[in-house]
């Protein structure tokens, strides 16, 4: 299976587990929200939201697109670390994220 195909089963992956966790949002961050030069934004989203509504769109652009994709990835320990520990699907979720980590920076 080619990489861009595995990326793509991957992204879907955790875009069904926001929707099972029932983390999934139907309304977008203020524009705002978007300006934030920290990085996934953490002064003005929630995790989720960056992941929601920044992360998984431009990996999806850039797949759309046939551009390149990073080289490395390394989102899972970000959060490990950002999600709280009660959070519903929290294991699952930071399964699939680690699962998409792993597509990248090894012989693929």
């Amino acid at each position: 299976m080619e990489h861009e195909q595995q990326v793509q089963i991957q992204l879907t992956a955790i875009v069904e587990e926001l929707h099972e966790a029932g983390l999934w949002q139907t309304c977008a961050p203020t524009t705002q929200a978007f300006e934030s030069q920290e990085p996934f934004c953490v002064d003005t989203m929630t995790p989720e939201q960056w992941l929601q509504w920044v992360f998984l769109p431009r990996m999806q652009a850039l797949l759309d697109a046939g551009s390149p994709l990073p080289e490395k990835l390394a989102i899972a320990p970000y959060y490990e670390v950002a999600l709280e520990g009660a959070l519903p699907g929290r294991a699952k979720l930071l399964h699939a994220l680690n699962q998409l980590d792993q597509l990248f920076g090894h012989d693929n």
